[in-house]
């Protein structure tokens, strides 16, 4: 892959074809492959039914582009599955957005595939660029799967590989983050922490910003990362179909402290994620990062002002969380407390705790804990009022 002339010194090195997505030259030859994949099929069966495949077929070798593939195909099955599976799905704040300006969006983590496919959707609905994708390689379970996000412009990050490559592997990244947003002009996504915050409590995570200032120009952090354009986004789901399935790993990561996930596990969160019940979920474009990272003490130590920066990105999110009755109710129920109760009424608390108890029966365990399940569960959907309140009381 040639990377152009146009990259600096410390890009030019990297070879990016592991990680980076398909190029157009690249996207026929792929299609071929998928046209062959009884996985795919399978998939889109699971999702739609009444699919007519060879409707399907004709029309991902209509693309030659994975532009073309991204608004035909990408958009198409993410929106059928925003209609099976929401209630709504909304987008606010995109008068904070610079048209022409690509940035590095970054939000909190709900689900494990759909937090990016829905703001893409969302964006490309709004008339803005689809970004780039960071996406897992523990999540590439099958060929086909690494073919399709590859097409739809992701990006891979590399997870459980050997400590002295964890370095090398960062650093690569980061150049290829760089050399996205200021060769290739596109925006990027990536989420604030590895992995979903399963209680979430959304909070950055000081390694993801250090990673993203690996490839910069300077040595000046401040300016390293004020060159990434970040933008925080919110996103709020109403109901998260995953909830029962990330308390379970609660109990069984308490219970066996060398528990790992399998890739079954990761199959069946991404399979309940897509078509499980959600709600109402809304995105919310946050504040450019950099009306506050220009007004930090550039003196501040290097530690400090990566924690500055990760509570800045915090705080935004918190901002602009949109709630639901839900929330309250799992507040008050958690804490003992009528502090909310004047946003949700009898029949709201019912049907939430209706929900919690449907739930918890999906969770199968040979020493099922309820009562900590359902503390897990609550506190899934009350951290995030809590994190809201805190920030507006700072």
């Amino acid at each position: 892959m040639n990377l152009g002339k146009n990259m600096d010194k410390k890009e030019h090195s990297y070879n990016f074809d592991d990680i980076r997505p398909l190029n157009d030259n690249e996207v026929e030859q792929a299609i071929e492959t998928l046209v062959s994949s009884e996985g795919l099929q399978r998939a889109l069966r699971f999702i739609k039914p009444e699919l007519d495949w060879e409707a399907f077929v004709a029309a991902m070798r209509s693309c030659k582009t994975k532009a073309q593939f991204k608004s035909a195909i990408g958009y198409k099955v993410v929106m059928d599955v925003a209609r099976l599976s929401t209630f709504s799905l909304t987008i606010s704040g995109r008068s904070r957005l610079a048209q022409q300006t690509p940035c590095t969006f970054i939000s909190n983590h709900r689900d494990i595939v759909l937090d990016a496919a829905f703001l893409n959707g969302l964006l490309y609905e709004i008339g803005y660029d689809m970004t780039q994708i960071a996406i897992g390689d523990n999540l590439l379970i099958h060929p086909w799967i690494d073919t399709v996000v590859r097409l739809n412009n992701s990006f891979i990050v590399k997870r459980n590989v050997p400590v002295r490559q964890v370095l090398e592997d960062s650093r690569k990244l980061s150049a290829y983050i760089r050399h996205t947003l200021k060769v290739t002009k596109e925006s990027v996504w990536i989420a604030q922490r590895e992995g979903r915050a399963k209680d979430s409590d959304d909070r950055t995570q000081s390694s993801v910003l250090k990673m993203l200032c690996m490839a910069g120009e300077r040595d000046d952090l401040l300016t390293n990362l004020m060159a990434l354009n970040i933008v925080p986004i919110a996103i709020s789901y109403e109901y998260d179909p995953c909830d029962y399935l990330k308390a379970q790993e609660f109990q069984l990561k308490r219970d066996r402290p060398d528990y790992v996930k399998s890739k079954r596990d990761d199959l069946l969160n991404m399979e309940t994620g897509i078509l499980g019940d959600k709600g109402r979920v809304h995105f919310t474009i946050g504040t450019p990062l950099n009306d506050t990272l220009k007004n930090f003490d550039r003196d501040m130590g290097r530690n400090e002002l990566i924690a500055a920066v990760a509570h800045a990105i915090d705080c935004d999110i918190y901002a602009h969380y949109r709630f639901y009755p839900c929330n309250h109710v799992a507040y008050d129920m958690l804490y003992r407390t009528m502090r909310f109760r004047s946003h949700y009424d009898r029949r709201d608390k019912m049907r939430f705790e209706a929900y919690l108890q449907q739930q918890l029966n999906k969770i199968d365990l040979p020493d099922k804990d309820e009562p900590f399940l359902r503390t897990k569960m609550l506190e899934m959907y009350s951290n995030p009022l809590k994190n809201h309140w805190e920030y507006k009381q700072e």
